[in-house]
């Protein structure tokens, strides 16, 4: 009676306290996996050209995550509501931050995601059944300019249908949706466990690990980063510690992005039991368990595969590549499942959790009405739709990716103001309860932010086009946000 209690008890905004402890590691480690780990390998070999920069590239972005998750840890206990990452920048700074994230993560950042993923899940049902493909047009490019155009191709649709299907599995209710999760995100985690091992079993009669680290450091082959402006000059990781730098920060938008999401928790924390402990938890089990098994499978690339072998993978396929030194021609099937079900994990997640920052922006009166609203399963189901419109039509533009690469530095940016905020909590709100202190506080927390800084100054200056366009989404909020501040005031009078 007593846990039945519990699991139906109410949190302040409506929602149903259902996640426990495993439930809310799974869609930390869930939403982080997606096909990233098995692609992103041979872009950061190309810019790095030596096993051991590559390796610790990987264990730079775990360590970056786990410190900014162990930060978040205190603010999520702190302010264990519904919405997250977009609650803490309105409380530490002003509503107009809070405003500019959810916004950001709206247009772009969750639903440009959930786009690519989807894109991703079709694009690897496609070598089993060779129909889904992006050059088999039900409907032609339709170009709208120059560089611009929609269509619909089999793979689109693919991945439209499964945003969709994935968005009404979610409005049946958190049970279902946390259930498909668990199941998902423990059979990816055990598949990349199980390819590791035998990665490794099998690398070890081939004495490439050897042969990779034999030259740990030696840079070869490194390829030139070429700035978008043109009075910069082009660079690579053998011009020097600081051509090194440059390439080093620039190969962590791969490995960044494959180790994003771990901060969707934050946003369902309305539904999680006991947060104030288990959110800051499952930050931190969520983000050691992906760390580790990202560093070793890289660790088990470079048992299978030379550098260079990596580094030209076709396609970026590195876990292809991988998986058929392992198991022969049908390697491409075998990685082919697993990416299908690591994606589909992964999108459940970020349709799960995003949906809830939309509802946490409509009480506030800054986001439709209508999200604000909960459905007979305690779910918004119209903040889900609305996602699944605008993750959809992402999809039939084609350019999730771009818009991905363009908002890189703008994700890195908000989580360094978030944490920022933490400091300035301290300062201005000293009497709020905090069950859990972020770890290594001030020093980890202002290294972190550091680190922030440094990378997205980099960007800044390498990719001019990019981070232009990412912090021009970010401004076009401004106007909206005194749009809806208007528009309060004047059903006010």
């Amino acid at each position: 009676m007593a846990a039945e209690l519990a699991e139906n008890e109410n949190s302040s905004e409506g929602f149903l306290r259902r996640l426990g402890l495993l439930d809310s590691t799974m869609i930390v480690a869930g939403s982080m996996i997606g096909s990233g780990i098995f692609i992103v390998s041979a872009d950061i070999s190309r810019q790095l050209g030596a096993p051991g920069w590559l390796i610790l590239a990987w264990v730079f972005t775990g360590l970056l995550t786990i410190a900014a998750a162990l930060s978040y840890g205190e603010l999520a206990a702190m302010m264990p509501k519904a919405g997250g990452q977009y609650v803490y920048l309105r409380e530490a700074f002003s509503p107009i931050w809070g405003f500019l994230y959810g916004w950001t993560l709206f247009l772009v950042i969750q639903t440009g995601t959930i786009a690519a993923v989807a894109v991703g899940f079709a694009r690897f049902i496609g070598v089993l059944f060779p129909k889904i493909s992006k050059g088999n047009f039900i409907i032609e490019p339709i170009h709208l300019t120059q560089n611009y155009a929609i269509s619909l191709s089999t793979q689109q649709l693919v991945a439209i249908l499964l945003i969709v299907f994935l968005t009404v599995i979610n409005i049946q209710g958190l049970k279902l949706g946390k259930w498909i999760q668990n199941l998902f995100t423990s059979a990816k985690t055990l598949s990349l466990i199980a390819l590791i091992a035998l990665g490794i079993i099998v690398g070890a009669k081939m004495n490439l690990f050897g042969e990779n680290f034999s030259n740990l450091w030696t840079i070869k082959n490194a390829a030139q980063i070429k700035p978008d402006l043109t009075f910069v000059s082009p660079i690579s990781a053998t011009d020097g510690m600081f051509g090194l730098l440059i390439a080093f920060c620039v190969a962590q938008v791969g490995s960044l992005f494959s180790a994003d999401a771990w901060n969707n928790i934050t946003f369902t924390a309305g539904e999680v039991k006991n947060p104030k402990r288990n959110i800051g938890l499952s930050l931190l089990l969520g983000t050691l368990i992906v760390t580790i098994i990202y560093v070793a499978a890289n660790l088990m690339y470079l048992n299978v595969l030379p550098l260079n072998e990596i580094a030209s993978a076709p396609q970026d396929r590195v876990a292809v590549s991988a998986s058929k030194a392992i198991f022969g021609n049908m390697g491409t099937y075998v990685i082919a499942v697993m990416i299908m079900i690591s994606t589909f994990g992964c999108n459940n997640g970020l349709i799960l959790a995003g949906a809830r920052v939309y509802n946490a922006m409509a009480k506030d009166g800054l986001f439709f009405k209508q999200a604000g609203l909960l459905n007979k399963y305690n779910v918004p189901e119209f903040a889900l739709w609305i996602q699944c419109i605008v993750a959809s039509l992402l999809c039939l533009s084609g350019k999730y990716g771009d818009l991905l690469d363009m908002i890189s530095f703008v994700v890195v940016m908000f989580y360094a103001l978030t944490i920022l905020g933490i400091f300035i909590l301290r300062k201005n709100k000293p009497e709020l309860e905090r069950p859990y202190k972020a770890f290594g506080y001030p020093l980890l927390p202002a290294i972190y932010i550091l680190m922030a800084i440094a990378f997205c100054i980099l960007l800044i200056w390498y990719k001019p086009v990019y981070a232009g366009w990412g912090l021009g989404i970010v401004l076009a909020g401004i106007p909206l946000y005194y749009i809806a501040v208007s528009g309060q005031k004047s059903a006010k009078g």
